[in-house]
């Protein structure tokens, strides 16, 4: 579900469908344009697994969970990324 298998396809994984979410964020969106902005994605990306509200929903519980987005006043926002820092 989260990674390929041999029931869902690569393009349909939770972290596939996450990646798509993360570049639709570039600047703060509703949950709305954001959805309508992954579809429009996959349409022009030849995507032709079905990815449905619900499943967008659950790729975006795992970026939260993975606080790489952020949700406040209604509108969703893509956290910096911050590398560890290196240690000796």
């Amino acid at each position: 579900m989260i990674t390929p298998t041999k029931g869902i396809a690569p393009d349909r994984a939770l972290l596939a469908v996450g990646a798509q979410i993360i570049m639709q964020l570039d600047r703060p969106l509703t949950v709305s344009q954001t959805w309508a902005r992954v579809r429009e994605w996959r349409r022009g990306h030849d995507h032709p697994a079905p990815v449905s509200f619900g499943w967008f929903v659950l790729a975006l519980d795992l970026l939260h969970a993975l606080d790489l987005v952020d949700l406040k006043d209604d509108l969703l926002t893509r956290k910096a990324a911050h590398a560890a820092p290196a240690q000796r």
